[in-house]
This record gives C-alpha cells, sequence and structure tokens, in this order.
C-alpha cells in the first residue's frame, strides 16, 4: 500500500482571485472548477492545491507556532528568477530569501490572502 499527499486545500475569500494569482506566479494549471467556487490546481509535478470559498466569519490573525498548518512549501529549480518574479509582484516578504551552508534557499512570503508559503530550492532532494 502507498500513500501520499495528493492536495492540500486553502479556504479563501476569493477562489477565483486566488486563482488567477497561484497560476501566474507559479504556472499552474486549472483541473477542476465546480462553478460554484471550488477550485482545484496542479503544479508541473502533479501536486495540487484546491482552494474552497470562505463563509462569512471574523478571521483572527494566526501566530506561526499556533496549531494548525503554518505555511506550503513549493519546490522550484530557479530559485533567483521565481525569488524575482514575486518581488516583482510585491508580494509580503515574512522572510528574505536566504541560502544556507548546506546550499538549501528559503524564502517565506504570503500569498494575496495572507497564507504564509515558502519558496524552497535544495541541491539535494530529501528523497
Amino acid at each position: 500500500m502507498t500513500f501520499g499527499i495528493e492536495h492540500l486545500a486553502i479556504i479563501a475569500k476569493d477562489t477565483k482571485v486566488l486563482t488567477d494569482w497561484y497560476t501566474k506566479m507559479f504556472d499552474t494549471e486549472v483541473v477542476y472548477d465546480n462553478g460554484k467556487g471550488t477550485i482545484f490546481l496542479a503544479f508541473a509535478d502533479k501536486s495540487m492545491i484546491e482552494f474552497i470559498p470562505a463563509e462569512e466569519m471574523e478571521r483572527e490573525d494566526l501566530a506561526a507556532k499556533r496549531q494548525g498548518i503554518r505555511h506550503i512549501a513549493i519546490s522550484v529549480d530557479d530559485f533567483a528568477s521565481a525569488v524575482e518574479r514575486l518581488m516583482a509582484e510585491g508580494v509580503e516578504v515574512v522572510t528574505e530569501p536566504a541560502t544556507s551552508a548546506k546550499g538549501i534557499s528559503t524564502f517565506f512570503f504570503r500569498d494575496i490572502e495572507g497564507n504564509i508559503l515558502h519558496l524552497i530550492t535544495r541541491p539535494e532532494p530529501l528523497i
């Protein structure tokens, strides 16, 4: 038996606007749209993100170590170009782009709805 993560879901204020942003930033493709706001986007590696419409409610700010999902890591093969593209779009920077002594490049930023994303490039994959 084999297990894997097929997709992550994000509750969004505006799924269409968020879809357009992710498609522009990460070259994703819409693979499912139910016409009611639920949309699946696929990355080149076939991993997916699902956007689900939020219900009207108060949103409290989430602390970095509060229980729940902290960030979504997105791998990229051309880190510098991806950072340049994101910065040109004016993303909110959480931590500046950096490269560790082991050559791992990371950049934390927020999407247009405030979700924390983590751009990463590893010289050697973990698996």
